[in-house]
């Protein structure tokens, strides 16, 4: 696209410039300021004057440089090369930038996001002849082994199919030509482009029914999210919240993974780097890499480019989600994107809400959180595709009351709450079973009772039960100790621990723990339940409760989360087997 020379800079304040001469540019054009070619949004138009935020160093910039106008908003390109790339917030390939700048983004420097000398082996699915519209898949490319890329006809273009090619092409090559109702021809290639701050349009949007599981024994089995659903996961600093958005990353049961790193500390976007081409999909065996898409917006970046790195990230992932994928995006954090969004408000001295937040906080979290779904995409054949949307919240020193939390609080559906004092006693994941919550209620029923067992959402009941009682009598246990309760509420204490302990705890970095199977999930609880109904009617027969207590079967329970995937059923039924029997044995002896 031809760009003219059409703006003079008046003032530079940090990632604000304001020009004049800019009349006929639009909100949200991409302008490219200075000769520099610094790339930069039209965030406020005045007569003839615009303010731009630019999403890289301003520094040297002063008045009188020029501003070249592009005529477009702030887009993605989409198309085979996605997978297994990392982008800066305004898709800028890092690996690429890195080879042609060094390790620190120069300014101006850019570079393509999609390979274009690559050439894909593209498969036609229609043929000529044949009527198609926007949403309809014209083709495919295998783009890694593990996820096969599904060319969608852009939305707004339907007609007649009059020319395809099949075989090996770059992606500017025009692989088909869809003629219009009048007349004109339209060619397609292998990307199309996507103004970020836009959805992608659907045709119709479902309560989630089905959950995202994660292998993370506190979310699968207290505080579920749906396929399509939306989760915040708030805490003070050091509670966890970046280690469990890398565990939902790395085992979720989403077939593409968008992971957006919005103003977070450097070393921690490097373990993700380090981590995921290592890692192996536990459903394939191949590295998780070839079904992720990385963004990395680290603090030490341009803050302007941290506010447009979530609109990036969902919009690749609506993408896929167009594909028929499930696609799980999660982002870390929220609260430094709002952070970008008051400075930039600050410098635009809009009037300002709570905290120094602009106004439209809420909104914008809002639309952002809306883009999830479980939907019927557009197009001739029905297919769905489902988006969930995990995002990290770092209130000041854990506040709930920050307005980012209590905003995000009013549109998602789940509140995974992470509490310092779980985690500084090295409870892992540190969710709170007491303070979180999951909106779905009895959505997920069926499909638990299917996959995990029949008995699996009464456990889950009975487990939150209990948990609720020691809660109760832990303020009696404070004043008086544990052993001035009686035995049925001591056994409830124990129950609670191992609950606790046993099985809620979970460590991120044992091979047999870091995740755990919904066969594996359902038959732990299923232990702990039947040890704890099994002491109650040894107790009701007079067995000493120490014996209780201390009896070595235990043990055994305590170590269930380290039986390896092909051992869980035999190890753990035999445990469950045996239990009545060594409880009955108590009686006796006792």
């Amino acid at each position: 696209m031809s760009e003219e020379k059409i703006g003079r800079i008046v003032k530079v304040s940090g990632p604000l410039v304001v020009a004049e001469n800019m009349t006929g540019s639009k909100m949200f054009d991409v302008v490219h300021v200075s000769e520099s070619r610094l790339v930069g949004e039209i965030i406020e138009l005045v007569g003839d004057t615009a303010s731009i935020q630019v999403y890289e160093e301003t520094g040297g910039l002063g008045p009188g440089e020029p501003v070249f106008l592009s005529g477009a908003p702030l887009s993605v390109k989409l198309g085979p090369g996605l997978l297994t790339s990392i982008y800066d917030g305004i898709q800028r390939p890092l690996d690429v930038i890195a080879k042609k700048a060094g390790d620190f983004i120069t300014r101006g420097v850019t570079a393509e996001p999609l390979p274009l000398e690559k050439k894909w082996d593209f498969v036609p699915k229609v043929e000529v002849g044949q009527k198609v519209c926007g949403g309809d898949i014209f083709g495919t490319v295998q783009e890694t082994t593990i996820i096969e890329h599904r060319l969608p006809v852009p939305p707004g273009i339907s007609g007649e199919v009059v020319k395809i090619e099949s075989g090996e092409h770059v992606i500017e090559d025009v692989v088909c030509i869809v003629k219009g109702d009048d007349g004109k021809e339209h060619a397609l290639k292998m990307y199309q482009t996507w103004p970020v701050r836009i959805s992608r349009p659907f045709k119709k949007k479902f309560l989630p029914d089905t959950p995202l599981i994660s292998g993370q024994r506190v979310i699968d089995t207290f505080f579920p999210v749906g396929k399509g659903g939306t989760a915040c996961v708030p805490g003070p600093f050091g509670s966890g919240k970046t280690v469990v958005q890398h565990q939902l990353a790395k085992w979720a049961d989403a077939e593409v993974i968008v992971y957006v790193g919005c103003g977070e500390r450097g070393n921690e976007m490097t373990d993700v780097l380090m981590e995921f081409p290592e890692l192996k999909d536990p459903k394939t065996g191949e590295p998780l890499m070839k079904r992720t898409v990385l963004i990395a917006n680290t603090s030490n970046m341009p803050v302007a480019a941290r506010e447009a790195s979530v609109y990036t990230g969902i919009t690749i992932a609506e993408y896929f989600r167009d594909m028929g994928y499930s696609v799980a995006l999660m982002a870390d954090s929220t609260s430094r994107w709002a952070e970008a969004m008051r400075e930039i408000s600050g410098r635009l001295e809009e009037m300002p809400g709570e905290e120094g937040y602009p106004a439209y906080l809420g909104r914008r979290i809002a639309e952002f959180y809306e883009r999830s779904g479980w939907v019927e995409n557009i197009g001739t054949e029905s297919t769905t595709g489902t988006l969930s949307v995990i995002g990290a919240v770092s209130p000041p020193g854990g506040d709930l009351a920050d307005p980012v939390v209590q905003s995000t609080l009013r549109v998602v559906r789940v509140f995974w709450s992470l509490e310092a004092e779980l985690a500084y006693s090295r409870h892992y994941p540190a969710i709170s079973w007491l303070n979180s919550y999951s909106l779905y209620g009895k959505a997920f029923d069926s499909y638990l009772i299917e996959n995990f067992s029949p008995e699996f959402p009464a456990n889950t009941a009975k487990s939150m039960t209990i948990l609720q009682q020691e809660a109760d009598l832990s303020e009696i246990v404070k004043l008086v100790g544990a052993e001035a309760l009686d035995a049925s509420d001591r056994l409830t204490l124990e129950a609670a621990r191992s609950i606790r302990e046993d099985y809620l705890q979970q460590n991120a970095f044992v091979e047999e723990d870091t995740y755990c199977s919904p066969k594996k999930q359902d038959l732990m609880l299923k232990a702990i339940l039947v040890f704890e109904h099994e002491a109650r009617k040894a107790l009701g027969r007079n067995a000493p409760f120490a014996k209780i207590e201390n009896h070595d079967i235990r043990e055994e329970i305590a170590r269930m989360k380290y039986i390896v995937e092909a051992d869980v059923e035999a190890k753990i039924d035999s445990i469950i087997e045996r239990m009545p029997k060594l409880m009955a044995e108590l009686v006796s002896e006792g």
